[in-house]
């Protein structure tokens, strides 16, 4: 079978999917800042150079795909992590093992968040994160937001993800001309730990979003709900979905933006 490798995959959705692929015979890499095979903090620049340069060492043969999945919530009060990890941790990585990829003409996941379609997101640092990319400048930006502030947890989160799936849908033709597919799920609320340690508060806004497909139950969903598509989509079986978003929210997003088609 095949090689994967998955960062923040000793717990939530990241471990989710790593025991479905390995349930099907694969070989899966857990990269994590702990209890990892490859143990590492993907918010530095030197911890990602770490884990690309493992993964080379451990996979000369290339990779059959990668989930980039490391991230943490805006509620975890140090929004310069919150853009460490899930933007800059995500595209070095990605970036950073694209040759690996090439080998096994392998796929890429990242996970962005249907908070993306929300108005939460700040377009000019969506901007300054795809298209200048200064990590310190960007940082030393944030650093001036409120982080007691729950909307601006919640914006720069979202910003993250948003520019997280914009990157896919741009390097997506490249990519694909050269054998590899990228593509980003946009999970809704699932029930994990990022979300069991949210402030009664952030846990109030969170429950203001249903979920249809939860309709009259807990609205959070469950993690393989997530894991199972996160599997599929890095698959040879999704070999025909590349640069798509795809929402995994329980048709929260659909309810919310039912006009929307694209």
């Amino acid at each position: 079978m095949g090689i994967y490798a998955i960062t923040g995959a000793s717990s939530g959705i990241g471990a989710t999917a790593a025991q479905i692929l390995r349930e099907q015979g694969n070989q899966v890499i857990n990269i994590d800042v702990k209890d990892g095979d490859i143990t590492v903090n993907l918010a530095t620049p030197e911890g990602r150079q770490y884990a690309v340069d493992k993964l080379h060492e451990m996979c000369p043969d290339g990779l059959d795909g990668i989930i980039c999945n490391a991230g943490v919530s805006g509620t975890c009060g140090n929004l310069k992590l919150v853009v460490s990890l899930n933007y800059f941790g995500t595209i070095r990585l990605a970036k950073g093992v694209f040759d690996l990829l090439e080998k096994k003409k392998g796929s890429c996941l990242v996970t962005a968040s249907n908070t993306i379609s929300s108005d939460a997101v700040r377009m000019d640092l969506v901007d300054l994160l795809n298209n200048i990319g200064d990590e310190q400048r960007i940082l030393n930006l944030v650093s001036q937001i409120d982080a007691t502030n729950l909307s601006l947890q919640q914006q720069v989160y979202a910003t993250t993800k948003y520019a997280l799936a914009r990157y896919v849908r741009r390097v997506s033709s490249s990519w694909a001309a050269r054998g590899v597919r990228i593509n980003a799920i946009a999970p809704g609320n699932v029930r994990t730990a990022m979300t069991a340690n949210m402030s009664d508060m952030a846990k109030y806004a969170l429950n203001a979003l249903p979920i249809p497909t939860k309709y009259g139950m807990e609205s959070l969903m469950d993690p393989e709900e997530i894991g199972e598509v996160m599997a599929f989509l890095v698959s040879k079986h999704a070999r025909g979905i590349n640069g798509n978003v795809v929402f995994v929210d329980g048709g929260t997003d659909a309810l919310l933006n039912s006009e929307k088609v694209y």
